[in-house]
């Protein structure tokens, strides 16, 4: 643990005189990446940017990064492949009745990013039974 800022010096004089001690121990030495490159960036990277790519790499659904109303629509877009690998009734309620009271709770909420534009579903159990 480093020492308390004594009082009168700057945070900026007080950190650059604890990386230099840190560098005059060789506390960086052999750090992963040592004298390499940075990785190039487009100019477009974000702190978003990273997290998605983090998720990505780690194999996770970036979804869940969406607003509520955008990965709701999302979740509409896939509804049918979801519900096709889907081989009972009850389950195909479970999921659209799920569905449907987060599209009510998204409407109810007061704006605060892309609207919704999506309804409960009606029609969709019928739809999923037919397709049996």
């Amino acid at each position: 643990m480093t020492e308390r800022k004594p009082t009168g010096v700057s945070f900026e004089s007080w950190v650059d005189r604890q990386i230099s001690a840190a560098e005059a121990k060789g506390e960086f030495d052999d750090l992963p990446g040592a004298g390499k490159p940075l990785p190039k960036t487009d100019g477009e990277d974000t702190a978003l940017a990273w997290v998605v790519n983090k998720v990505r790499a780690e194999g996770h659904d970036v979804s869940a990064l969406l607003p509520p109303s955008l990965a709701i629509a999302k979740e509409l877009d896939d509804l049918p492949d979801t519900l096709a690998r889907v081989r009972r009734e009850a389950r195909v309620r479970e999921i659209v009745e799920d569905l449907n009271e987060r599209i009510r709770a998204e409407h109810r909420r007061p704006a605060g990013g892309p609207v919704l534009r999506a309804r409960p579903l009606d029609e969709v159990l019928a739809s999923w039974r037919e397709a049996r």
